[in-house]
């Protein structure tokens, strides 16, 4: 299961995965980021994940598909906060973060949490838009 999470900052797109992620849920996702890239010129992402099993192949090759079109639209993306306990998602996010060096992509344990979507909501210095503008204020 993918849904999306309320963030206070309006430039991060916020989602927990669980169980079985079907391509639908994963579609949801991606209109969400699409929507934030339309309205902001910096897009952060925090990806919650307990529990995570497995997806669809409908859902894999979907998600292969968007990253794959995103690799020449990473200006687009500031931040990614991956929580989780799961140590095999923590060793795909550290791999991640050196193939993608255009996008900060940090992991925060389930305890950290709060941390994790401060940390998400800040924008580079200089950014036009202000993180205490979008509502985030802190845990």
């Amino acid at each position: 299961m993918l849904d999306l999470i309320s963030h206070p900052a309006e430039h991060v797109v916020a989602m927990k995965a669980s169980g079985v992620v079907t391509a639908q849920e994963l579609q949801h996702a991606i209109d969400a980021i699409e929507a934030a890239k339309q309205a902001h010129s910096r897009v952060s992402l925090v990806v919650e994940i307990e529990g995570l099993r497995w997806m669809t192949l409908t859902a894999l090759m979907k998600d292969v598909g968007y990253g794959l079109t995103q690799l020449g639209d990473l200006e687009h993306y500031h931040r990614a906060a991956v929580v989780t306990d799961q140590e095999w998602v923590k060793h795909l996010a550290h791999l991640e973060e050196r193939l993608f060096k255009a996008v900060e992509i940090r992991t925060f344990s389930t305890r950290e949490h709060a941390e994790a979507m401060a940390w998400a909501a800040e924008l580079p210095k200089g950014d036009h838009e202000d993180p205490e503008e979008d509502g985030y204020h802190g845990a």
